[in-house]
Parts: structure tokens; sequence; C-alpha cells
């Protein structure tokens, strides 16, 4: 048997932008994506913290550095630009891979940059 459990985590990003006439996805800074252990055209949960708003979409690499978080197609009207969101991945795992992960999750700063180390 295998479980869904928390892989990942980019706690609350800035939306900078919001384009209904794409085909779909989220856009985010490459940086950001690595940095949560996330992979282009992987499954993620958007939870919008300023409107309640959850919903699933596939990731596409955004531009490294430039801090884009970008809802595209029907996602698009579940934000403004300039809320405040989660983006949660998960993975399929054996019990006994699950108990000894360790999600990976990140707090980028109010520019939707990595904070320096």
């Amino acid at each position: 048997m295998y479980l869904t459990i928390f892989k990942s985590k980019i706690h609350r990003v800035k939306v900078t932008q919001a384009e209904l006439n794409y085909v779909g996805s989220i856009t985010i800074d490459r940086n950001l994506m690595e940095a949560a252990n996330m992979l282009e055209g992987e499954r993620v949960q958007i939870v919008n913290i300023d409107n309640g708003e959850r919903l699933e979409t596939y990731v596409i690499a955004g531009e490294r550095g430039s801090g884009t978080i970008c809802l595209n197609g029907p996602a698009a009207r579940k934000v403004q630009v300039g809320d405040k969101i989660i983006i949660i991945s998960y993975a399929m795992m054996s019990r006994e891979e699950a108990q000894g992960y360790e999600p990976t999750i990140i707090f980028p700063d109010e520019n939707n940059r990595l904070p320096k180390v």
C-alpha cells in the first residue's frame, strides 16, 4: 500500500501575475522550484491565504531569479495579483518510506526571493 505524503512546500509567496488566456498551470521562479524540490510538470496544490480558494494544477518553470508566481488558465480566476499563496506537493510512498521522510519547506521573502544564508 502507498500513502500520499506531504513532500514539499513554498510557503506564503505573492502572486505576481494571473494569465487567463493560457493553457493552464502555475509558473514558478526556477530558483524557488529547485529549493522546494519541485519539478516541471509536477502536480501541486495551491492554497490562497487571502480568499480561501484551493486548487490543483501543474508546475511550469519560470525565469530563474525573477520571483515569478503566475497562475495560468482557469486558475487565474482563483487569485488576484498580490494574493499570498502556499504551493504544496505530495508524493506516493510506502509506509516505511513515509516514516523516515522529511519534507522540504521554503520561506521566500516578500519579493518571492530566497533568504540569504
